[in-house]
């Protein structure tokens, strides 16, 4: 267990005692099951990209454990909410269960696992390994303190590759848009967004024959990112 301090330490150890968990493929269980990888497990949601020159896979793994309960259909109040697709109480309509979901965090917020939660990480396709993984993100726009701490952050958005060879991701809970070289996940520039930019970067040749990339960035409401309403295209250099 881990915790920002020792009170949010106890209080996820305490939760992790109420819990069934017998292991990666734990079953959701009356009791309350620990899931993990959870919900937005390693990239169920952000999906993979391929640099098919160089036979890579580039993707945005997370491990973010979630806590899944099933709830009889009889106990489920009229007015319960569901907060959103991962979060809250899941209808799960015509079965004779509900599911409540969420995230496996201290009642302060904080994760109760240690960091990292998310990774960028390239893998050979010709011998399936795993040829380089390093922490993405940090903690700037998802902590109290807005220190911008290395930690590895969730990401929810997908990756896209150029010909060239660059990796772009804008998915993470702090507010940049990212470029990685492929071969090694060298970071090789990222700049600033106005907002949460969970979505997948696209890339169009402009009229002036330029390769461009674009985002969309709208925020998150599952994750607490900030809204916005903004598509922003850059240019690449030569």
């Amino acid at each position: 267990m881990w915790g920002a301090t020792p009170f949010d330490q106890m209080l996820c150890r305490i939760q992790f005692k109420e819990l069934r968990y017998e292991g990666q493929y734990t079953p959701p269980s009356v009791q309350g099951s620990l899931i993990y990888p959870g919900n937005v497990g390693v990239f169920n949601w952000g999906s993979v990209s391929l640099d098919p020159v160089r036979q890579l896979l580039f993707t945005s793994p997370n491990y973010m454990a979630f806590v899944s309960k099933l709830v009889p259909r009889a106990e489920v109040a009229a007015g319960s909410k569901r907060e959103s697709e991962t979060s809250g109480v899941q209808p799960n309509t015509g079965a004779p269960y509900a599911v409540i979901m969420h995230p496996f965090m201290s009642p302060l917020g904080v994760p109760c696992q240690a960091p990292a939660w998310g990774y960028v990480a390239g893998i050979d396709l010709t011998t399936n390994k795993v040829v380089w993984k390093h922490k993405n993100g940090t903690s700037r726009d998802s902590s109290p303190i807005p220190i911008g701490l290395p930690m590895g952050v969730p990401s929810m958005g997908g990756s896209m590759v150029t010909g060239g060879g660059v990796g772009f991701l804008s998915g993470t809970l702090d507010q940049y848009i990212r470029a990685y070289d492929v071969k090694n996940g060298k970071e090789l520039w990222k700049s600033r967004l106005p907002a949460g930019g969970q979505a997948t970067p696209m890339s169009y040749t402009g009229k002036d024959g330029k390769q461009y990339v674009l985002v969309v960035v709208g925020g998150h409401g599952s994750l607490g990112t900030k809204m916005g309403d903004y598509i922003i295209a850059y240019k690449l250099s030569e």
